[in-house]
């Protein structure tokens, strides 16, 4: 028997997800459980860090190239094994139980965590739109209910809203872009480049300066592949899975190297650097303070749709992990309208703990290295898998494997130390709670009882 097999006691549920989301509503995830707050800000801090239009604009080049080398691994992973739980059903599949187990319980703290930080953002943005919103806390708990209210009426209220606000998120996004070219506009960069050049460094700084610009690049990237945790709920995943993660990578690539083409064209390096938000500061420039006030306002919508990726990701984690025997038997209920129900809600509740404690930074912070880990993980399991299970079905397989999936490794190992130097003490942090994790792990064992 395959030791990696489901539970042989996983638990009942009472209802099943619904496999009715397609291609649109993948892409609508991809882009939603990516675009945040990090393209609104990471152009300014990448400026003032390495101040050359081409050398940035070759850092999101690599990045988008380093997500599309993950999303041809992690798809012919989707494709293979199509079952909700994203990152914790390939892991516990190639490396067993103790893995698996800690991918998906740091998966699923980690969606929570982002929830919380998506929720009091957009609280922030919302306060300085509408003034009266004073109390930021209290609004994002409230947001973080409301699409908790409108998922649980069924998957394909909360797909719809998905794909709803993913579309005018990147409508407007493209809109600016062309607007940004096409519209008269005061010329702000006719000195910038000379002066921007006579920053640049050289040597090791400049080596240095560089791997510190690509870390928020692919944090800004992350999030491609939210199609993956849908694998029960995609209609056919053997086709669809590979095609949303790979049309999202692309699009999402698009929007990135666009908006910041159109950043350094209308404002240049300097102005761009010494800009907080730095798209916000593109539309006030084309289109006077109503600009500004716009891409608020889409920054507004575009943490709603990341709020309700973050709920729908964390959801299935929870469920997913929970139905394979390591969660209270209650937490696998699924209603009518195919939502996790039960998992939703705790789910719900561990968000606005994060929200009312004020902590998610410091566990966002901590898990880093978790966060990072299943980048490699994933991509290790190609290999794995490959080798031993040679003849599973794979309606697709990673386009230049063995070499692109080796690429995407040595990235995500490149990727992994980085953040163990940049940030050493919420890394060793995140290694004691590796080693916490095994007690835990072993209780929740004893917790499965046979029939």
């Amino acid at each position: 028997m395959d030791p990696t097999a489901a539970s042989p006691n996983p638990a009942p549920t009472t209802g099943s997800l619904l496999r009715i989301l397609g291609v649109t509503f993948g892409i609508a995830v991809t882009l939603g459980n990516s675009i945040g707050a990090g393209i609104m800000r990471t152009p300014s801090q990448i400026a003032a860090r390495l101040p050359s239009a081409w050398l940035i604009m070759l850092a999101w080049t690599l990045g988008a190239i380093y997500s599309l080398l993950g999303a041809w691994s992690l798809a012919e992973l989707g494709a293979m094994l199509p079952s909700s739980g994203g990152y914790y059903t390939v892991t516990r599949r190639a490396f067993g139980d103790y893995i698996g187990f800690v991918v998906g319980w740091t998966d699923w703290l980690s969606n929570c965590g982002a929830n919380a930080v998506a929720a009091i953002l957009l609280a922030e943005y919302c306060r300085d739109l509408l003034p009266g919103l004073t109390h930021p806390i209290l609004t994002g708990t409230a947001v973080i209910v409301a699409l908790a209210l409108l998922q649980w009426r069924g998957i394909r209220w909360g797909s719809r809203f998905q794909d709803v606000t993913s579309a005018i998120t990147a409508v407007v996004f493209f809109g600016l872009i062309a607007a940004a070219y096409l519209r008269p506009h005061p010329s702000l960069v006719a000195h910038a480049p000379a002066a921007a050049l006579s920053a640049i460094p050289s040597g090791w700084p400049l080596l240095f300066a560089c791997v510190l610009v690509l870390q928020p690049v692919i944090y800004t990237f992350d999030g491609w592949y939210g199609a993956i945790y849908f694998g029960d709920e995609i209609r056919n995943p053997g086709r669809e899975m590979p095609r949303s993660m790979l049309n999202g990578v692309f699009l999402l690539s698009a929007i990135y190297l666009l908006i910041n083409a159109a950043l350094f064209h209308v404002l240049g390096v300097t102005g761009v650097a010494k800009e907080n938000l730095p798209v916000a500061a593109l539309g006030q420039t084309i289109f006077g303070a109503i600009g500004n006030t716009a891409v608020r306002a889409l920054m507004v919508i575009a943490l709603f749709a990341l709020i309700n990726a973050a709920e729908l990701c964390a959801t299935r984690v929870l469920f997913a992990v929970s139905r394979d025997g390591w969660g209270a038997r209650g937490i696998t209920r699924v209603n009518k309208g195919g939502t996790p129900s039960a998992a939703l809600f705790v789910s719900t509740v561990v968000s606005i703990a994060f929200l009312l404690s004020g902590s998610f930074d410091k566990a966002l912070a901590v898990t880093t290295i978790f966060y990072v880990s299943k980048y490699t993980l994933s991509y290790l399991a190609v290999f794995w898998l490959r080798k031993r299970e040679p003849s599973t079905p794979r309606p697709y397989r990673a386009w230049g494997y063995p070499w692109t999936t080796a690429a995407a490794v040595a990235g995500s190992l490149a990727f992994l130390a980085g953040a163990i130097v940049s940030d050493t003490r919420n890394s060793l942090y995140g290694f004691l709670i590796l080693l916490a994790s095994y007690p835990i792990y072993r209780l929740a064992r004893k917790r499965v009882v046979p029939t």
